[in-house]
């Protein structure tokens, strides 16, 4: 006489099947219409397995006021698609569509975040992250804004640089200052940062003899050795800001407004007050050199001022100066 399955065996059979209609709803909710083959291949289960499934889900739902099913409280699919041509499709779904959706903004935002990760080159045009961000757009209560970030172009070597911070090894190249000078750099790889679109390697420079951050877009021809760091990550105390004030930067003034604070970002003095001035804040800033400010100044335009060194204001003016005639030599020409 067969035994009968015991009370445990069952419940993990119960849980299995459960598991199995809560992933099969949302699937078939994705694609509209799927073969029942094509679901089957899907989960690696059989094609009646299946159609048992389907047809639970044909008599299931939520029970109206009445607390009794009436027909529009029930799923529906395409019967005559689904028993003369193995097709499933839902027609009716109920429940769902009450759920709490994300707002356009929300969603939006955080496209933005797997589109950064996507960035990442070990994460290149992942088919995971473009199926997310699919499935969060049609979730939307709304459409959500267009968004793109952009990607680094220091993407070709930062697996290797990556790749160096990990086995601990020492690693050369090339390397143009923001004066534009060319000097050929010795370092031991610590940490790699990123701020915005840009990344950073913070290390031990061999020539300077003290900690330093490299922007990976200047780096050229980098190399890893076959050497072993003189330092590693634990032995020396890096900041947990890019721009620490050590080394060769220059504390700039600026005047800014309150709500564009913030994206100053990485380039805030640590520990620097922040002093009201009337309606803007007066606050400092620092830079590996005065020519750093360009970059700086042209990404926040008309909502920051330099106000001191007296250097840093002509080289900003002269810059601008330069960029305007320019700008009036290529429309009258």
């Amino acid at each position: 006489m067969p035994k009968r399955p015991s009370e445990s065996t069952a419940f993990v059979h119960a849980q299995d099947k459960l598991a199995f209609l809560l992933a099969l709803v949302p699937y078939l909710l994705d694609r509209d219409r799927v073969s029942v083959a094509d679901a089957a291949q899907h989960f690696q289960v059989g094609e009646e397995q299946v159609r048992e499934a389907v047809r639970l889900i044909a008599v299931s739902g939520v029970p109206g006021e009445t607390s009794q099913y009436q027909h529009g409280d029930l799923f529906d699919i395409a019967w005559d698609d689904f028993e003369q041509s193995d097709e499933i499709q839902i027609t009716h779904k109920v429940a769902l569509d009450d759920s709490p959706r994300f707002s356009a903004r929300e969603a939006a935002a955080l496209i933005a975040g797997l589109q950064y990760l996507q960035a990442v080159p070990e994460t290149l045009d992942s088919a995971v992250h473009s199926s997310l961000m699919a499935k969060l757009a049609r979730g939307a209560s709304e459409e959500p804004s267009q968004v793109a970030v952009a990607r680094s172009e220091a993407n070709g070597s930062l697996a290797a640089i990556r790749s160096a911070v990990a086995a601990g090894l020492r690693i050369e190249f090339d390397y143009v200052s923001s004066r534009g000078d060319r000097e050929h750099r010795v370092v031991d790889p610590l940490r790699i940062d990123s701020n915005n679109e840009d990344w950073y390697l913070r290390g031990w420079d061999h020539s300077r003899q003290g900690i330093r951050t490299f922007r990976l877009d200047r780096m050229s021809a980098p190399t890893v050795t076959d050497i072993a760091n003189l330092y590693s990550p634990g032995d020396l105390a890096l900041s947990d800001t890019l721009f620490d004030g050590s080394g060769e930067t220059l504390g700039v003034v600026l005047e800014v407004h309150p709500a564009a604070v913030s994206l100053l970002g990485e380039y805030l003095a640590e520990g620097e007050p922040q002093v009201k001035r009337g309606a803007l804040v007066q606050t400092t800033v620092r830079v590996a050199h005065i020519h750093g400010l360009k970059r700086l100044i042209a990404s926040l335009p008309g909502v920051v001022r330099v106000i001191d060194p007296p250097e840093a204001r002509a080289a900003v003016h002269d810059w601008a100066t330069e960029a305007l005639a320019a700008y009036d030599d290529e429309t009258s020409g």
